[in-house]
């Protein structure tokens, strides 16, 4: 059993355990979690949808890794809202209710192409398996990883491990080129140095901006969409985008769809449907760990 404030008494069965925890940055943590099952299905572009406890919200995270030899899977979580930052009190030797998937339409790769993938922040996780898989059949890859500051960065040791070139962005000039991703995509499209598609993975008004400034050149832009999603088998609906003027389902049809065709202002307003209960929900697990605090702290 989860040994963390504000957890419910959880009478489920565990088989997910937590094999590592490693603090990182801007709240985001690394997970290797024991999944042999997912693991032999797992491809890059895929994801899972995972559950704390019996009556927990089920969330989607995207596969950064997986470990065939240890039957483990690596996961980046950022605590922004309850069910995550429960996940981010978590540690080694923890154990998860449900890890369930892969779900979503694997990555396509296709030999013969310059790559080049932006990460934005937390996106940085998602992009690294669609690199490797395009590196390993012999593409050039390009990666373009960026954060607020040098101190925000994650992942720069494990892109250089599969990409043929890194290059750096941050909002504040600390490390890199001073600016956003887009900013150096821009000048290499200015350039016109040789890129056949072009992968943005990252907050969705980043994936709108990469899409809209490839547009013009008419370079091949995906993006990796990140609605709500519940039972990640397009039964619910809940993940639904309109992609070239036809709804599609995230978990089904994606999440890997054309930018230049996606409604962005669309998918940005179902992103914010339930904004005013995900605060709610928040601010009462907030006061549930604070009274548990209170009430350990009154008995010493």
């Amino acid at each position: 059993m989860n040994n963390v404030k504000g957890f419910p008494h959880n009478q489920g069965v565990h088989v997910f355990p937590i094999i590592e925890k490693n603090d990182l940055a801007a709240k985001v943590y690394r997970y290797i979690i024991k999944a042999p099952n997912i693991v032999k299905k797992a491809k890059a572009g895929q994801f899972v949808i995972l559950r704390l406890y019996e009556d927990g919200e089920r969330i989607p995270i995207t596969l950064a890794d997986w470990d065939e030899a240890r039957g483990t899977i690596t996961l980046y979580v950022q605590a922004v809202g309850k069910t995550t930052i429960m996940m981010s009190m978590m540690k080694a030797g923890d154990s998860l209710m449900d890890v369930v998937g892969p779900f979503g339409v694997p990555s396509h790769v296709e030999k013969g192409k310059t790559f080049v993938a932006l990460g934005g922040g937390f996106g940085i996780a998602a992009i690294h398996p669609i690199v490797r898989a395009h590196r390993v059949i012999g593409n050039r890859t390009i990666s373009i990883i960026g954060a607020r500051s040098k101190e925000l960065l994650i992942m720069e040791n494990e892109m250089r491990a599969v990409s043929d070139d890194v290059r750096i962005a941050t909002d504040d000039g600390s490390y890199g080129t001073k600016g956003f991703v887009t900013t150096i995509l821009k000048s290499m499209l200015e350039k016109n140095e040789p890129i056949d598609v072009v992968l943005a993975i990252g907050p969705v008004v980043m994936m709108k901006a990469v899409s809209d400034l490839t547009k013009p050149y008419g370079v091949q832009t995906l993006v990796s969409l990140n609605p709500i999603m519940m039972d990640g088998t397009g039964m619910c609906g809940a993940c639904r985008v309109v992609v070239g003027n036809k709804m599609q389902f995230a978990c089904v049809d994606g999440p890997e769809f054309n930018g230049h065709d996606v409604d962005f202002e669309l998918l940005t307003a179902r992103q914010k449907m339930y904004s005013p209960q995900e605060k709610i929900s928040l601010e009462i697990f907030e006061k549930i760990c604070q009274t548990q605090e209170q009430r350990e702290t009154a008995a010493w």
